[in-house]
């Protein structure tokens, strides 16, 4: 319904062979290209080994048409690469124009875009929610305020301008229910301009930046001038408005009493476009800085310090922080170079830190070169007689209540002793002595779960965690079918699987004629709840 118009007819049948040639060609492209992705959490891969026709189809392909959710996994990390990319390219396109051409609403799009790369989001839908809440204020002003006119918006007197601040003030607070998110305030979703913007629902939560845009939006579309806040030099003169306080009138020393801190008049003046939207990024680089260190938060740091060395390219602090990320997370050795050798152009005292980074990348990429396999793990090893579960089962946690499915194990816990006394595993009645196993939880996290703790699912769901497809190609209404990659790990686990679940879930235990009672390389990062 978004690609064909309605009043046109279409050949189908052409249209369908089209999709079908297209869509076998990114199946190959994407079956090419898997392995190494299984082998490495992020990876970078370079525009040309993809078709351009990979954009055009990729929705209908990727998310209707393929049954496989491993195709659907890497497809969707090419997709998420390739449209980055071509935001980026507009972004640099926006940053080029004159400061009097870039729009604040628009930086603010493209910001919400890259880091939002699959979300169908355009510069068109916020501007038109915009029109619709600029219309509510007109609306609001007619009724409240009989003299003010609200249809031509000629706003040079004072007090008219005061009428249009309290319409605006009784739209977004009043009636929209937008706030300050002091609860989560860390989120990153208060940094983006869909979330501000769209007022359908009941409750919005916004950020100081991006209200503070949105207000700026409606307020250039109400034409309301700058006299209200501005009305001489001196800066003790000015009306601000707090858009995280429900858009109350301000004076400087309010302002000052506010933050609790006295500051000079500097920090009190306009900013550009541009500064306003590295002040958003720079929202989204702490908040990245701030995570767990699981794979979204460093996904959420690896886009915001695009954006902000984008804007900003010759910052030697975030440019070093961007190389050390990538060394950490194994990933683009060779941008790593590009960026220690860009970061040592422009400061030599960077020397020591450079040069060590230097060295350590060149091993990694001598190290890729000659891959270590990955371990293989046989249920039939003496060492592992005590594994009772096995990859793809679908699992409750006993204690946490939480649902999940197996994507790995271990015969005995292979933390580190800090981890075992943080997460009191010595509490456990094995303690660490026993099977743990990896998992991937409803909420989104992985876990390592010790065995005790975990029993199969009296009523087996799928789970919506968005690395499934990295280890399985379907859920089978009992279990997950683990793909190619996983089974090479883990080569005796299927059949395993497949008997349980035959014994668990369709009634054929040889041993009775019920079905029994159930029974009671890991990532790092967000491994919780033993």
């Amino acid at each position: 319904q978004r690609f064909y118009q309605q009043n046109e007819s279409y050949d189908w049948l052409k249209e369908f062979k089209t999709r079908h040639v297209v869509g076998q060609q990114i199946r190959r492209t994407v079956e090419s290209i898997s392995k190494r992705f299984f082998t490495e959490v992020v990876s970078g891969f370079k525009r040309d080994s993809i078709t351009k026709q990979f954009i055009i189809f990729s929705k209908i392909v990727i998310f209707l048409v393929w049954k496989c959710l491993t195709l659907k996994y890497y497809a969707k990390k090419i997709l998420y690469f390739l449209r980055q990319q071509n935001i980026l390219r507009n972004l640099k396109v926006f940053l080029e124009r004159p400061p009097e051409q870039q729009s604040a609403l628009e930086g603010a799009v493209l910001i919400d875009q890259y880091c939002n790369p699959l979300a169908d989001i355009t510069l068109e839908s916020i501007s038109a929610q915009i029109e619709e809440i600029t219309d509510k204020v007109k609306k609001y002003l007619r009724v409240k305020s009989a003299t003010h006119p609200s249809d031509c918006f000629v706003l040079e007197n004072l007090e008219f301008q005061r009428q249009v601040i309290c319409a605006l003030n009784a739209v977004l607070y009043d009636q929209l229910q937008y706030k300050g998110n002091e609860r989560d305030y860390y989120n990153p979703l208060n940094s983006y301009i869909h979330q501000v913007s769209y007022h359908i629902i009941d409750i919005i939560t916004v950020i100081s930046n991006n209200s503070a845009v949105l207000a700026l939006k409606i307020k250039q579309q109400c034409k309301l001038t700058n006299e209200l806040f501005c009305r001489s030099e001196d800066i003790y003169d000015y009306v601000y408005i707090d858009t995280f306080g429900k858009g109350k009138q301000l004076a400087a020393k309010e302002c000052e009493n506010l933050i609790r801190h006295q500051v000079g008049a500097d920090y009190y003046s306009a900013i550009s476009t541009g500064e306003l939207l590295l002040r958003m990024v720079g929202n989204l680089l702490n908040i990245g800085k701030r995570g767990e260190g699981n794979e979204k938060s460093y996904q959420l740091l690896r886009d915001s310090l695009d954006l902000y060395l984008t804007i900003n390219p010759d910052n030697v602090q975030y440019l070093l922080l961007q190389a050390r990320l990538y060394f950490h997370l194994g990933i683009w050795p060779e941008k790593v170079l590009d960026i220690l050798q860009h970061i040592q152009a422009l400061d030599p005292t960077q020397h020591g830190a450079v040069g060590y980074l230097v060295q350590h990348t060149l091993e990694h990429i001598q190290h890729k070169r000659h891959p270590v396999e990955p371990e293989v793990k046989r249920r039939s090893a003496p060492e592992h007689r005590d594994v009772q579960y096995s990859v793809g089962l679908i699992m409750k946690h006993k204690r946490s209540g939480y649902n999940c499915v197996i994507y790995g194990w271990d015969p005995k816990c292979t933390m580190s002793q800090e981890w075992i006394n943080t997460m009191r595993v010595h509490q456990l009645s094995k303690g660490a002595d026993q099977p743990f196993y990896n998992v991937l939880v409803q909420d989104g996290t992985c876990r390592y779960a010790a065995q005790e703790n975990l029993e199969p699912h009296s009523a087996p769901l799928e789970i919506a965690h968005p690395e499934v497809g990295r280890y399985f190609t379907e859920f089978s209404d009992t279990h997950y079918i683990a793909n190619e990659e996983l089974q090479a790990r883990y080569p005796e686990d299927m059949c395993k699987t497949h008997r349980t679940v035959e014994e668990l879930y369709h009634g054929l235990n040889p041993n009775s004629g019920q079905s029994p009672e159930p029974t009671a390389n890991f990532q790092d990062h967000d491994l919780l709840d033993p």
